[in-house]
């Protein structure tokens, strides 16, 4: 089984991606102090490979997923942060809270181009200001999560208490529902 290699995020910031180094500095210290990273083999970036490769709980994976929601022309964009064990609710709650009438995963290349991050490594940490970062209350119970570092070849990992702390973050209670 290979080791993860953790060290303090700001030490880190070699091996995330830009947007997100350039977002950890400004955080306050007290929150900035509870994150750490590590890289990782980036063929194991996908939350269940990752799981079984570093012995990492599953239920401790929080994905990050970047949904589109239209209303006419206009076009929302937001990211939704669940536990990997929970589904997004896009057609129901995601669709209420960008108040659109149609919400669905944004295209894997969209994603890419508007986050400057790497698909499969996408993190709340970083994103376009202008987005909400939703997240499940769910999340926030978990004494440690993981979530991408921008790139395939890390990962992040923080008490999801933190990640309800961090900028442009609303807490949804049903976010997610059971994954079947």
């Amino acid at each position: 089984m290979p080791t993860l290699a953790r060290v303090p995020a700001l030490v880190a910031t070699g091996f995330l991606a830009i947007p997100v180094a350039e977002a950890l500095v400004t955080l306050p210290s007290d929150l900035l102090g509870k994150i750490e990273a590590a890289p990782i083999d980036p063929e194991l970036a996908d939350t269940a490979a990752f799981s079984e490769a570093y012995g990492f709980p599953l239920e401790g994976g929080a994905n990050c997923i970047v949904v589109a929601g239209k209303r006419g022309d206009d076009v929302r964009f937001a990211a939704c942060v669940v536990l990997a064990s929970t589904k997004l609710d896009v057609n129901r709650t995601v669709k209420q809270l960008l108040d659109v009438r149609k919400a669905s995963f944004a295209p894997m290349d969209q994603a890419v181009e508007l986050t400057g991050m790497e698909y499969g490594g996408i993190t709340p940490i970083g994103l376009p200001s202008s987005w909400p970062v939703y997240v499940d209350s769910r999340v926030l119970d978990a004494p440690e999560v993981v979530i991408g570092a921008g790139l395939r070849g890390a990962k992040v990992f923080l008490p999801g208490a933190v990640l309800g702390e961090l900028p442009h973050v609303e807490v949804v209670e049903g976010l997610a529902v059971a994954a079947a």
